[in-house]
């Protein structure tokens, strides 16, 4: 009996130790690292209005230089619990001031913080791993130039087992998954192969629209097999469209069609964007108009979904 308990024992021992080491925080790997330099906070200002960085981490209804001030706060109400936006200005205290570059990366790519902690994935970081280093160091370069701005937003609001952070180092082992996703189309002359890959950046990457429009399993991890075929809204309430070729209506569009919506906010039937795509177009907006045509060329080759509930 005693021989059988104290196996027993070592069993639970491995096992906990096991889950502890596959549960750890990771960072860049030193080749990674040594890619990263600082660059320009001019080409940082499109990497961030691509990555929606305002959207989330300004002050609701923010316009104008306001929503370069990233206090955050915003509150997203899911089905895990409430996450709340933090503060990422340059204050050194309160925000991401204090950062290096590769704080910075580590969180971006890898969802952990400078102390070693676990980023809940409501921080869209399986899509940025995707970025460029030269891209990071753009965005970082800008994201120092924007105003410090103080206070710490509030905790996120989780219950059991939400709020055990170090869990999420598993899921980030079945879910951060930094290859693309969507294999590029066979050379038949009707993508331009340059275009649509630069669209697939963009929309895997810093655009993180998968995020949205991919339906998740019941532990929150994309199903990457109806890429982009909408899913319930993360609210709970409504639904996010599909965007494949397959979907009804969006379906129809060409891409000029999308390219011109990205950028007015207007549909083919002269319908103007609604909801949360708001910030989402608002933000398209600002883009080089060569981005926009890639967006939209990458969407339109992509393989289309067509769910039950479309």
């Amino acid at each position: 009996m005693k021989k059988a308990l104290a196996v027993l024992v070592a069993l639970v021992l491995v096992a906990a130790g096991t889950v502890w080491v596959l549960s750890a925080p990771t960072r860049m790997s030193a080749a990674d690292s040594a890619l990263l330099s600082e660059g320009s906070p001019d080409r940082g200002e499109f990497v961030f209005w691509a990555g929606g960085c305002a959207s989330c981490h300004a002050a609701k209804g923010a316009e104008g230089d306001d929503l370069l001030k990233l206090g955050g706060g915003l509150r997203l109400e899911t089905p895990f619990g409430v996450f709340v936006a933090p503060n990422i200005s340059s204050s050194a205290s309160d925000g991401i001031g204090a950062w290096t570059l590769t704080d910075f990366a580590d969180a971006m790519t890898h969802g952990t913080s400078p102390d070693g902690r676990n980023y809940y994935p409501a921080f869209p970081y399986t899509s940025y791993a995707r970025m460029s280093a030269e891209d990071l160091g753009d965005l970082f370069a800008f994201m120092k130039s924007l105003p410090a701005v103080a206070g710490k937003a509030a905790a996120h609001e989780l219950g059991f087992p939400f709020n055990i952070r170090r869990a999420l180092g598993l899921w980030k082992r079945l879910f951060l998954k930094p290859a693309a996703v969507i294999a590029a189309p066979s050379g038949d002359g009707e993508v331009d192969p340059e275009l649509w890959q630069r669209g697939r950046y963009l929309v895997e990457g810093p655009g993180h629209c998968g995020e949205c429009h991919t339906a998740r399993n019941l532990a929150g991890g994309l199903i990457l097999t109806d890429w982009l075929g909408g899913a319930p809204a993360p609210t709970g309430e409504g639904r996010i469209p599909n965007i494949t070729p397959g979907a009804s209506e969006f379906g129809s569009w060409s891409a000029s069609d999308i390219a011109y919506y990205l950028e007015s906010g207007f549909t083919p039937d002269y319908d103007s964007v609604g909801g949360e795509m708001v910030h989402v177009q608002e933000n398209m907006a600002r883009l080089p108009a060569q981005d926009r045509d890639a967006i939209a060329a990458y969407l339109k080759a992509i393989p289309p979904v067509v769910p039950a509930a479309d």
